[in-house]
């Protein structure tokens, strides 16, 4: 038996896992991360990335590499019967809203090569085979067990991250219940290759009475991602094959298959633990919540939580906030995580209901109803806002506060773009700082400097107006880009007594100022 020490510890090393990972390395904190598999994923069910998964990737430098490895979804066709019945625009339906406009898809197994890759480069190896067995919350510590090859070995944490999946080792070690039952229908996914009326870098989806089928391109190579409910008279089979439901699914589809890359069935559950946390143990990702593929949100989800984890934690290891800033991880999560099962478990029930009345409303109403919203500029936006993951709020949440114009504390930072740049690039700081879209009060900005915390100046525009910021407030926004602060007027004491009340302090990483030419700037 050996044993080791580290701040943090990652079971499982999958999006989840790897985000938190790469969080926390950027930030400085010494992490360990592992996974029982022997390998990383040669297949994936998650495709879809969402616009707030790719501005979290943009803070830490690889939404580059990451939108190189994928193909933009430029419109989405709805196919009935009788013929398509809608074609809806994705390829900048969230514009003004994101960086990241479009719909974007990058299977899971790419996705997690990516991750471990600048993983990799920042120092960090994930270890395989390697298996989570026990561990203890000591009060000051983590003590875990880890079993790799037969050999046991003892790790010290400061903390231990469960994203060990569905039958997590952290959440049953908790004895946290994971309450919620699984649907009627089976699912089928398939990697093909196959003729047919494929939108290229489209999504297509058939729509009838008896259920609903989707195709999606899977890699820029030309496979397709096939996706639908299995055939009833095959729901019982004790191994379903493709050959057995070829026939449904390439009249569900419209897509002839010529070779078959990839092949699963699977049922799908819905469940939100009762906590996310127990002591120094954190849940994240499939751990703590799993729900139906409804709206491509399940990997995202756990991306988001991982990032909300990684820069509470390394505050609060390198002593730069109380530890009471870790209570707010749960409370932000959990809510959206119960959010998001209800509305995905509506949806989900909505689209795959064998009620008559439901197929034919499905069939001939619904893509009526879509065509006429998303070519409308309310329906286009709110529809990306749902989907994208770009309108999760923690208004609720401990750490949020204020109100100024139609933003308030707990909102993510509302995008602007200029000429030059937006008002995005300095959170690639990954720190705290203040926003404010009009002229920065001399005395203002003098107050706040011993905090340590920048202040960022952006010129007043139409843009920030329609975005819903105030002229002349100033917004304390957090490392993850939420706003925590939301003040009417640049009062230093609001700002000071906010920072001193969780005992916040900014990086030590020398920190360069941004500044954005033309007529957005920023000044340090």
């Amino acid at each position: 038996m050996t044993v080791s020490k580290t701040k943090v510890l990652i079971a499982g090393a999958g999006p989840t896992g790897l985000t938190l990972a790469l969080w926390l390395t950027r930030l400085g904190v010494p992490v360990r991360i592992f996974d029982k598999a022997t390998a990383p994923g040669e297949t994936s069910r998650a495709l879809a990335v969402q616009a707030r998964t790719l501005e979290f990737h943009r803070q830490i430098g690889i939404v580059d590499h990451v939108l190189a490895e994928g193909v933009r979804i430029e419109r989405l066709t709805v196919h009935t019967p009788a013929g398509i019945a809608a074609r809806l625009p994705l390829s900048d339906f969230g514009r003004g809203i994101s960086p990241y406009s479009f719909a974007f898809a990058l299977p899971q197994d790419i996705h997690e090569r990516l991750l471990i890759a600048h993983l990799k480069r920042a120092g960090v190896e994930v270890e395989r085979s390697t298996e989570l067995v026990a561990f203890q919350d000591r009060g000051d510590a983590i003590v875990a067990t880890l079993s790799k090859g037969g050999r046991t070995e003892t790790v010290g944490a400061a903390y231990l991250a469960g994203c060990d999946g569905a039958h997590s080792t952290a959440r049953h070690g908790l004895n946290i219940g994971f309450p919620g039952g699984a649907y009627e229908q089976s699912f089928y996914v398939a990697d093909v290759k196959g003729r047919g009326e494929i939108t290229r870098n489209g999504m297509d989806t058939t729509v009838s009475a008896y259920g609903f089928a989707i195709v999606m391109p899977v890699r820029q190579s030309g496979s397709v991602r096939l996706i639908g409910i299995v055939p009833k008279a095959h729901e019982a089979d004790e191994k379903i094959t493709f050959e057995a439901i070829r026939a449904d699914v390439e009249r569900d589809t419209g897509v002839t298959v010529d070779e078959v890359n990839w092949f699963s069935t699977y049922r799908v559950h819905h469940r939100v633990a009762e906590r996310f946390r127990g002591g120094r143990v954190f849940l994240c990702g499939d751990a703590g919540h799993i729900h139906s593929p409804a709206g491509g949100q399940g990997m995202n989800t756990g991306m988001g939580d991982a990032v909300n984890l990684a820069w509470k934690l390394a505050a609060v290891v390198q002593g730069r906030a109380d530890m009471r800033l870790l209570d707010s991880y749960e409370p932000e999560r959990i809510a959206f995580a119960q959010k998001l099962i209800e509305s995905t478990d509506t949806a989900f029930r909505f689209i795959t209901s064998r009620s008559r009345l439901i197929g034919l409303f499905r069939r001939y109403l619904m893509p009526k109803i879509l065509n006429v919203l998303l070519h409308t500029s309310f329906g286009s936006r709110f529809f990306f806002g749902v989907i994208s993951q770009a309108a999760i709020e923690y208004r609720a949440s401990p750490i949020s506060s204020g109100t100024a114009g139609k933003v308030s504390g707990g909102d993510r930072l509302p995008y602007v773009a200029g000429a030059n740049g937006d008002n995005f690039e300095p959170l690639q700081s990954l720190d705290w700082q203040v926003h404010v879209y009009g002229e920065v009060n001399c005395d203002f900005r003098a107050m706040l400097a011993p905090s340590g915390i920048p202040v960022h100046a952006f010129a007043w525009s139409d843009v920030a107006e329609k975005a819903g910021l105030q002229r002349d407030a100033a917004y304390l926004v957090r490392p993850d880009g939420h706003v925590a602060l939301a003040s009417p007027v640049q009062e230093a004491a609001a700002f000071q007594r906010y920072l001193a009340g969780l005992a916040i302090r900014p990086r030590t990483a020398e920190r360069a100022p941004y500044r954005v030419p033309g007529t957005m700037h920023s000044l340090a």
